[in-house]
């Protein structure tokens, strides 16, 4: 299990040469870069551009590791979910040039217009078309945990039912919604084939249990990366060095 962070939101106002530099400092091993933020990572890149990006990072100690993006596929306007699909295969593309492991998605909700059946529906096709586009790129598609009516763990293993791909699969996101009993080990278990990645957030919050997740982790053998994403901070570089060590502690066992 490794430490990386996402942009969003410590690293946001930061360009790339920054992000690089300030994570290898820091001794985080990964980062996912949102879109929007500073960094300029976008699919609007030219190859050039996509090939100095992947250089950068082949001469780093940090890997580029996917790609935060905003396609989501509960719309139930058909048009929508073409649009956030077609969205999906433009970052499932930059990935493949860059060098990224990942194209993080998200659902966001249940529209009122069709049923919740039919919406976790509507996600899953969306989803496994876009599996299948990465699966020919090399390039896995993770759902996040997400949305304050979707992210409940029986919803999202709904979702991966409905999927059935093997190039998608889930990114934890440590939400209030995980923990039943002051335990997230039934969220776990229920979520455990399909977690692929992880966010991780406030290491400090004793309302999460972070110890007992960073042992579900390790027991089901994740080695993968573990993603910082945090509210911003006044002193970033010295957030990150102590962030790092709060993940050390709880890291091992």
């Amino acid at each position: 299990m490794m430490l990386g962070a996402v942009t969003y939101n410590v690293l946001k106002d930061w360009d790339l040469e920054t992000v690089i530099t300030r994570l290898e400092e820091a001794g985080f091993e990964a980062v996912e870069l949102r879109t929007t933020h500073k960094h300029g990572v976008e699919p609007t890149l030219t190859v050039d551009e996509r090939a100095k990006v992947r250089a950068r990072f082949e001469r780093s100690k940090v890997r580029l590791l996917s790609f935060g993006t905003t396609c989501e596929f509960h719309s139930a306007d058909e048009a929508v979910r073409r649009k956030n699909v077609a969205d999906g295969k433009a970052f499932v593309d930059l990935a493949h040039d860059t060098g990224a492991w990942g194209v993080k998605v998200r659902p966001n909700g249940f529209p009122k217009e069709v049923t919740r059946e039919q919406t976790i529906q509507n996600i899953g096709g969306c989803l496994r078309e876009l599996g299948e586009y990465g699966a020919g790129k090399g390039v896995e598609i993770w759902l996040e945990v997400h949305g304050s009516q979707t992210q409940v763990p029986p919803v999202c293993a709904a979702i991966m039912r409905a999927t059935k791909h093997d190039s998608v699969g889930l990114c934890w996101n440590s939400n209030p919604t995980d923990v039943i009993d002051g335990s997230v080990k039934q969220s776990f278990e229920l979520l455990k084939p399909w977690i692929k990645s992880c966010h991780i957030n406030d290491l400090v919050n004793e309302q999460y249990p972070w110890r007992e997740l960073f042992t579900l982790l390790r027991q089901a053998k994740f080695e993968r990366y573990t993603l910082m994403e945090v509210a911003e901070s006044k002193e970033p570089e010295r957030f990150l060095r102590y962030y790092r060590a709060l993940w050390k502690e709880l890291n091992r066992g």
